[in-house]
């Protein structure tokens, strides 16, 4: 069982000693569901990308902020749960921030082994 106080606090920890100022782990996989522990320094993105079926992101600490091309999805604070867009984006640290992302990686009926 993950604690996921403990491992925002030391995701974050490691993000701010880290050059690209991010940590990441897998907490829980599970057929397609995969939840992933990120934290990023403040003013650090990731990177645009496509998006899972399906996926959700909570803010375990500090506020992010969901961008689509030029235009922003959403900005989202400790404690607060967004569904993702199902477009490409990105995501960015507005302060030093830990989020839990949920993911479904396939559709159902397809074949999830991973």
């Amino acid at each position: 069982m993950a604690n996921l106080k403990e491992l925002a606090e030391s995701h974050l920890a490691t993000a701010r000693a880290e050059e690209h100022g991010r940590s990441a782990e897998l907490v829980a996989h599970d057929g397609p569901l995969r939840q992933s522990v990120i934290a990023l320094r403040d003013g650090v993105r990731l990177a645009e990308h496509n998006s899972p079926p399906a996926a959700s992101l909570q803010v375990l600490r500090g506020r992010v902020r969901v961008d689509l091309d030029d235009e922003s999805q959403g900005e989202f604070g400790e404690g607060e749960l967004w569904i993702l867009t199902h477009e490409r984006h990105s995501v960015l640290a507005l302060a030093d921030s830990v989020f839990l992302l949920t993911t479904v990686t396939s559709q159902p009926g397809q074949d999830s082994r991973a």
